[in-house]
C-alpha cells in the first residue's frame, strides 16, 4: 500500500518557477564574479543551474507497472526498491514525466486470440491509468496531472512534476476509434503503434491504420513510433498532420537494436519537426553514460537540436548504463554534454523546449482539425476487410444466372 503519512515538504521545496525571460535562470551571478567563474569551471554545477531553469521533460517511465509488484512503497521520502521517487526526481531536475501504460509482457496475438489479447490490453491500460491517478492524488505536493503544454508549465510554476499519461500500447484501443477517444478523455496523451495489426505487421499502415493516425491528430494524442519499422514510420509521416515522436529510442547507427532509429528516418523525423527521445537502456544505447551522450550527439547532428529529447526508461526492468542508475542522474548527463560543447540553448531544447513545442503543435493541430471534421465512425472491418464472405457469396449468386444464360445462348 502506498505511504500516506503526512509530510512537511512544501511546494517551494520542489522546482523553481519558470523564468520570465528565456535563458534567464532563477539565480545568476554577475559575469566575472567568483561564483560565476566556479560554475563555468564545474560542468555539474552549471548543469544543475540549467536544469533549474529548464527542467527535464522525460518521455518514458515504468513506475506504474513497477508499483504493481510492491506491497508497500514510499514515494515521498524515497524507495530503494525503485529507480524513481520524489527525492530523486527533484535531484534530477525532472519537471514533467510521461508515465508508461505498457504492460510488462504483451499477450501474443494470433488469428484466434485477437479479441482476448485486446481485452487484456484494454483492462491492463485502465489499471495503470488508475494507478498513476492514485499516485498523483496521494502525493499532490509532488505531482500534478497534465493534459496540455499549459498544464505542464502550470505544474512547473507550482513546484510539481507534470504527469502525462502514456504512452499506451496500440492494443489498448481494441481496434476501436471510440475506445481511442475514451482513452484520450481519460487523459492518455500518446499511443505506441508498433505491434498493431493495422500496421500490416510492420509493413506500413492499413486504411484503418491511416484513420487511427488521423483521429489521434484530431484528438491531440501523440503518435509514438518506438519499435516501428521503417515502412510503418514513413507511412505515418505521410499521414500525420502533427509532429510524431519516438518515446524511447536511440540511433541504430551506433547500436544495432530494432527499437533504435536508422539515420534516414532520423533525418526525415527532423524535417517533419518530430522528436526522438533517447532512452537510457543499456541494451539500446550502450553500457556507459558517455554512450548515451554519443546517441544524443548523433540524433542532434542528423535530426537537428529541435528534434532530440530525453527518456530515462526507469523502472522498466531494463539495466541502465553506468552513471545513469536512477532518476537523479540527469545532471551528470547534462554535464557530459556541456563538456562536449553543447550550447545552453540546445540543452534547454533537449530538456524542456522540444517537448513543449511538440505538445503545443499537436494541440494547435487538434483544434484546427476538430473544426473541420467530427469524430470518425470508421470500423476496422469496413476499411481493412471490404470484401466480406457474405458479399462474396452474394456476388457469386448474382453471376451464376448470367453465366448460365450465356452458356444457353451459345
Amino acid at each position: 500500500m502506498a505511504d500516506t503519512a503526512p509530510t512537511s515538504r512544501t511546494a517551494t521545496s520542489l522546482l523553481p518557477p519558470e523564468p520570465e525571460a528565456a535563458g534567464v535562470g532563477p539565480t545568476s551571478a554577475p559575469e566575472g564574479a567568483p561564483e560565476g567563474r566556479a560554475q563555468q569551471d564545474d560542468p555539474l554545477a552549471r548543469a544543475r543551474t540549467l536544469l533549474a531553469a529548464h527542467p527535464v521533460a522525460d518521455g518514458f517511465n515504468g513506475l506504474a507497472r513497477a508499483l504493481h509488484s510492491l506491497p508497500w512503497y514510499d514515494i515521498e521520502l524515497g524507495e530503494s526498491a525503485l529507480d524513481t521517487d520524489l527525492p530523486r526526481l527533484r535531484a534530477g531536475g525532472v519537471g514533467a514525466q510521461f508515465w508508461s501504460l505498457h504492460t510488462a509482457h504483451p499477450a501474443p496475438r494470433g488469428a484466434d486470440d485477437d479479441t482476448d489479447a485486446d481485452d487484456c490490453a484494454v483492462g491492463g491500460t485502465l489499471e495503470r491509468i488508475d494507478r498513476v491517478q492514485a499516485l498523483v492524488r496521494s502525493h499532490s505536493e509532488g505531482f500534478l496531472i497534465a493534459r496540455t503544454a499549459e498544464d505542464a508549465a502550470d505544474a512547473r510554476s507550482r513546484g510539481r512534476v507534470a504527469s502525462f499519461l502514456g504512452p499506451a500500447p496500440a492494443a489498448a484501443i481494441g481496434d476501436s476509434l471510440g475506445t481511442l477517444r475514451a482513452l484520450r478523455d481519460l487523459g492518455v496523451h500518446s499511443l505506441t503503434l508498433a505491434g498493431a495489426r493495422w500496421t500490416r505487421d510492420g509493413r506500413g499502415l492499413t486504411r484503418f491504420g491511416v484513420e487511427v493516425v488521423r483521429e489521434m491528430n484530431r484528438c491531440g494524442m501523440l503518435v509514438d513510433l518506438s519499435g516501428a519499422t521503417e515502412e510503418t514510420t514513413y507511412a505515418v509521416l505521410a499521414a500525420a498532420k502533427a509532429p510524431v515522436l519516438f518515446a524511447h529510442s536511440g540511433a541504430r547507427a551506433l547500436t544495432d537494436h530494432p527499437a533504435n532509429v536508422p539515420d534516414d528516418v532520423l533525418a526525415a523525423l527532423g524535417a517533419a519537426r518530430g522528436l526522438c527521445m533517447v532512452g537510457f537502456a543499456a541494451d539500446r544505447t550502450g553500457p556507459r553514460l558517455a554512450d548515451v551522450a554519443d546517441h544524443l550527439d548523433h540524433v542532434r547532428a542528423l535530426a537537428g537540436p529541435h528534434a532530440v529529447g530525453l527518456s530515462g526508461g526507469y523502472d522498466t526492468g531494463r539495466p541502465h548504463p553506468d552513471g545513469l542508475p536512477d532518476a537523479a542522474a540527469y545532471p551528470h548527463l547534462i554535464a557530459e554534454l556541456l563538456t562536449r560543447g553543447w550550447p545552453d540553448a540546445d540543452i534547454a531544447l533537449l530538456t524542456w523546449g522540444n517537448v513543449q513545442r511538440v505538445l503545443r503543435e499537436a494541440e494547435f493541430t487538434a483544434r484546427a482539425l476538430s473544426r473541420r471534421r467530427g469524430p470518425s465512425t470508421a470500423r476496422i472491418d469496413e476499411l481493412d476487410q471490404p470484401i466480406r464472405p457474405a458479399m462474396l457469396a452474394a456476388e457469386s449468386r448474382a453471376t451464376k444466372p448470367a453465366a448460365a444464360a450465356t452458356e444457353t445462348g451459345a
